[in-house]
């Protein structure tokens, strides 16, 4: 920030102008967003906000003037564009300050008083035009006591408000995966700045603003409830904390009371299936792994007819439920509406509802567009037919729903009444009220529309009456109407005539009647805006009377909607409906990939999986490209879908019970945290390994592979081993370690299966068939082929393999019958190089320090006999 923006001292701002004095106090005030500052029909921007805005916007940098004797930087943009330059600012992650003109230019002396009317940041947005629509735009914040967390998140758009309490950074992690905040509020003292890394508009807040009792008392009052009980938060101490802040900036930020955050809601993690980051980042829900949204579930899934229906199924697919007995009411409501194709009448009419969920949080911010009310007319006047479609719904769920949704004939009424069929965007020039609502609105329109006509009237009228042939109406600047005689015809002039101007040739007068109507007229047009815009806020705060049942039927809305979509998606996708079980396990008969299926262009092929007691791991083998990751994919995404309620791609699906889903898949460096390849795979099995229960369905693949051969073997052996038999969780282990397949023999619980491939004419084809046993061979060589590597490597990896299949090794493609070893040091099957084991001691053994105490050369004969004794007892003591 710029010297001339930092310095607020009285001695400082006298060097300025005027109006450069009234801006540096504004930006004073708000040094940490960017001032759009009104200025007539543009927004400007000064110093070190207008460099950065020519930057990001690429709009030009000027001058303007000079003050305290340096020249102005200066960049602007047009008022009535505004909105596109401020969302590509936001979206950046800047936060912007809107300041307005509130005084009038004509009675202002000196600069036109203006203050900060709205601070838009990227987490506060509620305007349409800066929001995507099929996406919740989340505010977060966090307060921590130690490694325990308090967070809070708010959609502004909706009014949505929740709290939770988190364990350990890993939980919060996953938490924030999950919610993707577009911006997040910690206290200055925040000490885990590393897991809030790769997120844009991070803030921090002074400590006092987290302060408990104030917190507390700002959601009692927000809420209008004397403690928090009633929304199950009371004991959530470090979730008050961080809610308090949160709700604290939302109003700074909206200058405005916020009426339609009326609720809170505890959301406790334990209620849903839990995925990690990483298991959210490697299942591709709504996100894919380059951050975009095609090819993911998501994209599969969404054929929501509103935006609103759409961000709900987001919200289902990131949070499946623990909850069956939800879970099953709402996989019956989705077979009731595919009964006789309820559910397609049902889909047609929820487009003409719109996405009224953010329009009720405009109106109730009281920045709704005459636009939002032509929607929400739309859809009160759609929900009788809704009724109409849902009432043959043989469902209580949504029966239910139904009822929630309700009909508004009085406001449907009002609007059809007050709102044209295509108003303008926006209010401020009027032209939105339909004619014939108000009759005082009516009348100064046409006093404004029909002025010439009514005086022509008004002439052929006085005419008739005061037979005067030279009578005529007109009007100028200075003395308004008035009647004109001849000075000839004057004195004929009715007595109700009042003489108001006295020319050479003529007389002019005014009447009772032309005053009232030069009253009206001379203001008619200022005065039908202004009673327009009356209108409209009657007619908005009459809306907002009844928002709190509107909020619960647009929610009702948006989950008719994902319902209704599940029903289509069962349909085209040939979906069917799983069943729940208390035994532990999966039955999945012809289970398929529900984004690979949709990208193939030949048909996918299918398969079953069994896990019950006697199967609890699966390690699969198979050539690259077999299909094991996609195998284990699917297996994940159709427990995912089931527990949201959806129907799962597959025959038939039977399900245990599933409290989390891990997945340790692919591989890559995080240069941002100094981690390998390596480091991060070892990280993410380490947090399997810790928070895996019997109940979590774990995906590992190719665990070990970025570390040498045996020492990648020894850990995907023992990991491997210790989920089989001390945590019994059920996991899917692929693996090109084929001595891993000797873990069957060993553990009564673990099977091989392997996906199938042939060769023909010295090429591979794949089966994707999954078969019990272990593969024959992993194919690496014709895979490689395959990709394309030139043909002279190919020959000499041959020869290779011919070399090291000829010589006697334990890794030479035959199972071994024990797990490995894992010596010191120990010669690789490859090439004969001596490879050091990663995890022995770095000090020195007994020997090494026995002969680093010794002297050769002090020893007698004798005595040096003895030390060899001795270190041969230490040698086999060590082994």
């Amino acid at each position: 920030m710029s010297a001339a923006q930092t310095d607020q001292s009285p001695n400082a701002l006298s060097s300025h102008t005027p109006m450069m004095q009234q801006y540096l106090k504004i930006k004073g005030q708000h040094p940490n967003e960017l001032v759009f500052y009104r200025m007539g029909d543009f927004y400007e921007l000064f110093f070190d906000d207008a460099k950065k805005a020519a930057e990001l916007l690429d709009i030009t940098l000027t001058a303007r003037g000079q003050s305290a004797g340096n020249p102005i930087p200066m960049a602007g943009v047009p008022y009535h564009s505004a909105e596109g330059y401020i969302a590509r600012l936001v979206r950046g992650g800047q936060s912007i300050a809107i300041c307005e003109q509130i005084g009038d230019p004509a009675t202002s002396k000196g600069p036109v008083e203006r203050k900060v009317i709205r601070i838009v940041t990227p987490g506060t947005l509620s305007d349409e035009a800066f929001l995507e629509e099929r996406r919740d735009n989340l505010l977060v914040a966090l307060y921590n006591r130690k490694e325990r967390f308090g967070l809070a998140s708010l959609d502004i758009s909706s009014g949505r408000f929740a709290v939770s309490e988190l364990d350990n950074p890993e939980a919060l992690q996953g938490e924030l995966q999950r919610l993707r905040p577009a911006e997040i509020l910690v206290s200055e003292e925040f000490p885990f700045g590393e897991l809030l890394e790769g997120y844009t508009g991070v803030r921090r807040q002074g400590p006092w603003l987290f302060e408990a009792d104030s917190a507390r008392r700002t959601l009692t009052q927000q809420l209008q409830v004397k403690d928090l009980t009633g929304f199950g938060c009371e004991d959530l101490h470090l979730a008050i904390c961080a809610a308090g802040c949160l709700l604290q900036y939302a109003r700074e930020t909206q200058r405005t009371a916020l009426p339609h955050i009326r609720k809170l809601t505890r959301e406790r993690r334990d209620d849903a299936v839990i995925l990690d980051a990483t298991s959210r980042r490697n299942l591709e829900i709504d996100t894919n792994l380059m951050g975009g949204t095609q090819y993911t579930l998501a994209w599969v899934m969404d054929r929501t007819a509103t935006a609103m229906g759409a961000r709900e199924l987001r919200r289902w697919l990131n949070r499946p439920l623990r909850d069956i007995h939800v879970v099953q009411q709402r996989q019956q409501a989705v077979a009731a509406l595919l009964d006789g194709f309820h559910y397609e009448p049902v889909h047609e009419l929820l487009r003409q509802v719109g996405d009224i969920e953010r329009i009720l949080a405009r109106v109730a911010l009281r920045s709704a567009r005459p636009r939002d009310l032509a929607r929400l007319r739309d859809a009160f006047q759609t929900l009788p037919d809704l009724q109409a479609a849902l009432a043959p719904v043989q469902s209580g769920h949504i029966g239910e729903l139904a009822a929630t949704v309700g009909e508004y004939p009085d406001l449907a009424d009002l609007l059809s009444r007050a709102i044209l069929d295509n108003p303008p965007v926006v209010i401020r020039d009027g032209g939105v009220i339909r004619e014939g609502f108000d009759d005082e609105l009516d009348e100064l329109r046409n006093i404004s529309e029909n002025a010439g006509q009514y005086l022509l009237d008004v002439e052929t009228r006085e005419r008739e009456r005061t037979g005067i042939s030279t009578l005529k109406v007109g009007y100028n600047r200075v003395h308004g109407y008035y009647i004109e005689i001849s000075r000839a015809q004057s004195d004929q002039a009715p007595v109700d005539y009042i003489r108001r101007q006295t020319l050479k040739n003529a007389e002019r007068f005014i009447t009772p009647e032309l005053k009232t109507f030069e009253d009206k007229a001379l203001s008619a047009k200022s005065r039908a805006l202004a009673r327009e815009k009356a209108l409209y806020d009657e007619v908005l705060e009459t809306v907002a009377e009844q928002l709190p049942a509107l909020q619960d039927a647009a929610q009702a809305l948006s989950e008719l909607d994902v319902l209704s979509n599940f029903a289509e998606r069962a349909t085209s996708l040939r979906l069917a409906p799983p069943t729940f079980t208390d035994r532990p396990g999966f039955d999945i008969e012809e289970g398929r990939h529900p984004v690979v299926e949709q990208l193939l262009e030949e048909p996918f092929v299918p398969n079953d999986l069994l896990m019950d007691e006697q199967r609890r791991m699966l390690v699969i083998t198979g050539p690259n490209m077999g299909g094991k990751s996609t195998y284990m994919r699917q297996v994940a995404l159709i427990a995912l879908l089931a527990y949201t309620g959806s129907f799962v791609p597959a025959n038939r699906a039977t399900l245990g019970p599933v409290d989390r889903i891990f997945t340790r898949m692919g591989s890559s460096d995080d240069i941002a945290g100094g981690r390998s390849t390596f480091m991060v795979e070892m990280t993410e099995t380490a947090n399997i390994l810790h928070n895996a229960t019997e109940h979590s369905l774990v995906l590992m693949d190719e665990v070990g592979r970025g570390t040498s051969t045996f020492d990648g073997l020894s850990l995907a052996w023992a990991t491997a081993e210790h989920l089989a038999r001390n945590i019994r969780c059920h996991t899917l282990f692929a693996t090109h370690y084929f001595e891993l397949t000797q873990l069957a023999d060993d553990l009564d619980h673990a099977v091989n299966v392997h996906l199938t491939a042939t060769e023909h004419d010295d090429s591979i084809v794949f089966l994707h068939n999954v078969h019990d046993g272990p593969a024959s061979q992993s194919y690496g060589l014709q895979v490689a082929k395959l990709a394309g590597v030139p043909q002279d490597v190919i020959r000499n990896a041959r020869a290779q393999l011919a070399h090291l299949e000829g010589s006697a090794s334990p890794a030479a493609g035959k199972p071994a019958a024990t797990a490995p070893a894992a010596p010191t040091v120990r010669e690789t099957p490859a090439a004969g190089a001596f490879q050091g084991d990663m995890f022995a001691s770095l000090e020195p053994g007994p020997v090494e320090k026995a002969l680093a105490d010794m002297d050769p050369d002090d020893l007698s004969p004798r005595q040096a006999l003895d030390a060899l004794y001795q270190l041969r007892k230490l040698l086999e003591g060590r082994g």
